[in-house]
């Protein structure tokens, strides 16, 4: 379990390589008494907050390590931070993608200098091809969230929340894999056990709202989780390292359909500073179509994970 000085070290790492971003409310309803403000993590150098957990493991390496290079897998966005950390650090970077990624993820990763490996959608099967390559050829695995020091740099955000909004009542993150939602539930909660933490995912990925609920990690079938319009969060189970985060500190998952998810995409469009790719919006798709089963709040901060979105989307969600 990391601590508070875990994040802290982090924070300090990343000091200068990521943006600080800040809060931006979101417009309500006159008739809702709630406030809610996003995390623009879109605004980060890769359009996404991973480039925050990958650039603070490759940079925890020792310099033996690094020369060795570094390999990952990843549907897109954590293979942009393992491409852009590993570049800043002078470091050969391999990263293994489904072949149903988006291709501006894809190309994104190219051109920061990664070299690529296609495999199937299963995120086993990726996992599995980075760890023959690894054994192969020497690489250090960065894994996209089963590790402390990515959990922790992702938990770099809930310390900037708690500092920028200290009367936070509640946070809402996406959950994939689980470290974006281990890390800031940890700084939250480490830091103070009053505020709620809320996980938000699809109702077509969400094993880790059944994980939670069973007391075990429950796995889903890859063919289903493929189906859901949030390709970040195609994960097919969570962690264990998540795992054990997510039942210490995180109150409550909650699930978002596909046409909720596009609805959210589509308020978030409407400002240049908060579009979203669809595992970008599900913390605020939860926020606006489930008031019913998240906590009492007047505050609350939803996170936007990434905004990576296909052109052709986003023409579509703007036409309306």
């Amino acid at each position: 379990m990391i601590t508070l000085a875990d994040l802290q070290a982090a924070q300090k790492r990343l000091a200068g390589v990521t943006v600080r971003t800040s809060l931006v409310q979101f417009p309500l309803c006159a008739e809702d008494p709630r406030q809610l403000f996003l995390k623009p993590e879109n605004q980060q150098p890769i359009g996404a907050f991973k480039l925050r957990g990958a650039y603070n493991k490759i940079a925890s390496l020792s310099d033996g390590d690094r020369k060795r290079g570094v390999i990952s897998y990843s549907s897109g966005n954590h293979a942009q931070g393992v491409a852009y950390a590993a570049r800043a650090l002078h470091t050969k970077a391999v990263i293994v993608m489904p072949n149903n990624a988006p291709e501006i993820k894809r190309e994104a990763t190219a051109k920061l200098g990664a070299e690529i490996v296609l495999v199937g959608p299963a995120s086993e099967e990726r996992k599995a091809k980075a760890e023959q390559l690894a054994a192969e050829h020497g690489y250090v695995i960065i894994p996209p969230y089963n590790d402390e020091k990515i959990i922790a740099g992702q938990g770099t955000i809930g310390l900037e929340i708690l500092e920028d909004l200290p009367d936070v009542e509640c946070v809402l993150s996406p959950v994939g894999g689980g470290g974006l939602i281990s890390g800031v539930a940890a700084a939250i909660k480490l830091t103070n056990p009053r505020i709620k933490v809320i996980g938000v995912e699809p109702e077509l990925a969400a094993d880790a709202q059944a994980s939670l609920r069973s007391g075990k990690i429950v796995q889903f079938p890859a063919e289903q989780v493929a189906r859901t319009i949030a390709d970040g969060l195609r994960t097919q189970s969570i962690g264990p390292i998540n795992f054990e985060h997510i039942r210490a500190y995180v109150d409550d998952i909650i699930t978002v359909t596909e046409d909720e998810i596009r609805q959210a995409m589509q308020y978030l469009c409407a400002n240049p500073q908060t579009v979203a790719e669809p595992s970008g919006a599900v913390a605020t798709a939860g926020f606006i179509s489930h008031a019913h089963e998240l906590p009492k709040m007047k505050v609350a901060v939803a996170i936007i994970s990434g905004g990576n979105i296909e052109p052709a989307m986003l023409a579509e969600l703007r036409r309306g």
